[in-house]
């Protein structure tokens, strides 16, 4: 079973459990990283505790909310080996998930409805890495990461067939 993080901050405490019990319908295995109050707090310990869950191994997938989505999926996204993006309707969702290979969605309770929402994380989930030439460029991805400009070179000019289209 695909095991899910789950976090947001104040301002997305509404609609985590609303996401969090659409994922469950959906049969996945779902864990809360907080907050669980409104009272304020800071988005970047709940993008960084989902971030670290996913980058670990222990979580397959995150889903980080605050207002915008924004600051959030900044935090999640400064933990290596995190690829977070932000998406406000299921298109994007998509791709980010075909062509970016994205592990952790976040999206903004001030942006989207509860049902909007929904179709952003079943787009998102029901999407899968096509690799090819996106492949190379999440790799390149992980040379910018990793400050490696000999490997951000090296993937670059690669002719390899791991980066052919299938």
């Amino acid at each position: 079973m695909t095991k899910i993080a789950i976090g947001s901050d104040h301002v997305g405490i509404e609609l985590k459990p609303t996401i969090s019990a659409y994922l469950k319908t959906l049969g996945y295995d779902v864990t809360d990283f907080g907050t669980n109050t409104t009272t304020r707090t800071d988005y970047p310990i709940y993008g960084k505790r989902v971030g670290e869950a996913v980058a670990s191994g222990e979580f397959d997938l995150g889903i980080v909310i605050c207002g915008t989505g924004v600051g959030i999926s900044l935090a999640a996204n400064k933990i290596k080996g995190i690829r977070a993006v932000v998406c406000s309707e299921p298109y994007s969702a998509q791709l980010s998930r075909q062509h970016n290979n994205t592990n952790v969605l976040a999206f903004g309770s001030r942006v989207v409805g509860p049902e909007l929402a929904k179709m952003i994380v079943k787009a998102w989930l029901d999407a899968s890495f096509i690799g090819g030439r996106h492949l190379r460029r999440v790799d390149e991805l992980a040379a910018i990461e990793n400050n490696d400009e000999q490997q951000f070179e090296a993937i670059r000019t690669a002719t390899s067939d791991r980066y052919a289209d299938q």
